[in-house]
């Protein structure tokens, strides 16, 4: 009979990640991982995500929201930091569960990663199209036809109904195949657009500082009793938490290149720490800014993703041209944002097939470039027939929920290896365990309960469905089952030969 909690040595680990015939070519140093991890967390999430969370939930108070988010993501870098050093092998969560857990939480943590970083990059590339056909109407004055850029699910106001999302599915192939020709490829793109993004997001904050209201932050946390409109107070703060989290969606995915880094030990940590401790800056500086130009109030009737534009060109009139570079910070934003997930997603199935978890196809490097080209193009077509055909409303939650539940898994994963493991060598270890992990445990798992039953029971649902495919593949094809049970098979034969004797 199987057993379900056997464990990857950890000591095997390393020296599978340590094998560059037989691995990923390590091409990425430190300031590429940096880089890495900030095109993963600024994407569209920071100009969408901020307003909707202002106007319903927070009030001028959203900077606090994106600390509480931040101080969440923070716990579980740590963690995750200490994990990339010790186990720098591709597969992020899934390779450390297995360490510490177990084959069937590996399973399961690899299977909602597909959450994180699949369905996340099939989300982002439906609003890349938005903004797309926002910017070509702006700057040139055409449009993408309404039926070839949105789903057979969506209809204009005019009645005319989508076809397939062209534009969604064109980014994810023109992505896909920028990640075949390698991650130093990858990383000069993904470097490149986080500079645009990253600069603009510096003007919007250094030109509207000036344009700050003192009294847009008054009363600075409002009462819910007080306007009735939204969930405000403290409790209207920690669901704008869960709210702006999506903003942060992404910067584990630096571990999943722990196997293409120079070197892991010391560049794994500080491409972790250092992208999230930026990005943490950034957002609380953009979301003051934010607040304070315009009043809370106003945010429930521009939209969210209109927010921004809607400022400048309200407050900020000295700036216009900045809405059309806002516009174009967005598409590079999600941009890099796909381009990361997509990579994270080939990185953990990489993982998981060498295991024998999911099919051979997964690992299958190209001869040329090293990369695993052939789960590239699988998931073009799984994330791009996602992209095409279903609204983005449908998913956006689960990506949120998917994310917070690995970062759970990998704060506990931390207190039981300091347990199991305590001699094996850690080049960054997470400080004041488990004091860390138990707050991570504990802020992450709070920003879950603020998503509410619904998103639970999806999360639910997908798991058990995932327990049925480890059921009738994973566990059948599992290299660590078959080491196990050809060793019982060995220890039962030596048995019965001395008792022939």
């Amino acid at each position: 009979m199987a057993n379900l909690w056997l464990k990857k040595n950890i000591s095997q680990l390393v020296n599978e990640a340590s094998d560059e015939d037989k691995g990923l070519k390590r091409t990425i140093g430190t300031w590429g991982l940096i880089a890495l991890g900030i095109g993963a967390i600024i994407g569209a999430g920071l100009f969408t995500s901020t307003a909707e969370a202002i106007a319903f939930h927070t009030g001028p108070a959203v900077s606090i929201s994106f600390l509480i988010a931040g101080i969440g993501c923070a716990l579980a870098g740590l963690c995750y930091a200490e994990f990339a050093s010790m186990i720098p092998i591709a597969g992020s969560a899934y390779t450390y569960a297995y360490a510490t857990m177990g084959e069937f939480i590996a399973w399961i943590i690899g299977w909602d990663l597909v959450l994180e970083y699949g369905v996340a990059s099939a989300k982002v590339a439906t609003s890349w199209s938005e903004y797309l056909n926002k910017l070509l109407s702006n700057v040139f004055h055409v449009q993408i036809p309404y039926a070839f850029s949105h789903s057979p699910f969506q209809y204009s106001a005019d009645g005319v109904r989508g076809i397939m999302n062209l534009p969604a599915l064109f980014i994810i192939l023109l992505l896909s195949l920028v990640l075949i020709r390698g991650i130093k490829g990858s990383s000069l793109v993904n470097g490149i657009i986080v500079i645009i993004k990253v600069g603009i997001v510096l003007l919007f904050i250094g030109f509207g500082w000036s344009y700050i209201n003192p009294a847009n932050y008054t009363p600075y946390i409002p009462s819910g009793a007080a306007d009735p409109s939204g969930e405000y107070g403290w409790t209207g703060i920690f669901a704008g938490a869960s709210v702006v989290f999506f903003a942060f969606i992404g910067f584990d995915a630096v571990s999943t290149a722990a196997q293409e880094s120079k070197n892991p030990q010391r560049d794994m940590p500080k491409g972790i720490l250092l992208s999230l401790l930026i990005c943490v800056i950034l957002y609380i500086l953009f979301a003051h800014v934010l607040a304070g130009v315009a009043n809370y109030r106003e945010f429930r009737t521009v939209g969210q993703e209109a927010s921004v534009t809607y400022v400048i060109d309200t407050y900020m009139k000295d700036y216009r041209w900045l809405s059309t570079l806002v516009t174009v910070a967005i598409l590079a934003g999600f941009s890099s944002v796909i381009l990361v997930m997509l990579m994270g997603q080939s990185r953990v199935f990489f993982s998981m097939s060498k295991d024998g978890l999911v099919p051979k196809v997964f690992s299958q490097l190209h001869p040329e470039f090293k990369t695993p080209w052939k789960s590239n193009l699988l998931f073009f077509v799984f994330v791009g027939l996602i992209a095409a055909f279903v609204p983005a409303s449908v998913i956006s939650n689960m990506t949120v929920i998917g994310t917070l539940f690995a970062f759970v898994l990998v704060c506990l994963g931390i207190i039981i290896l300091r347990k199991s493991d305590p001699a094996t060598p850690r080049p960054f270890r997470t400080p004041w365990v488990p004091i860390v992990p138990v707050l991570g445990i504990a802020v992450c798992t709070g920003l879950i309960y603020s998503l509410g039953p619904a998103n639970w029971l999806r999360l639910i649902i997908w798991l058990i469905i995932s327990i049925f495919i480890y059921i009738g593949y994973g566990i059948r094809h599992s290299k660590l089952q078959k080491d196990a049970a050809g060793k019982s098979d060995r220890v039962r034969h030596a048995n019965w030969d001395l008792n022939r004797r």
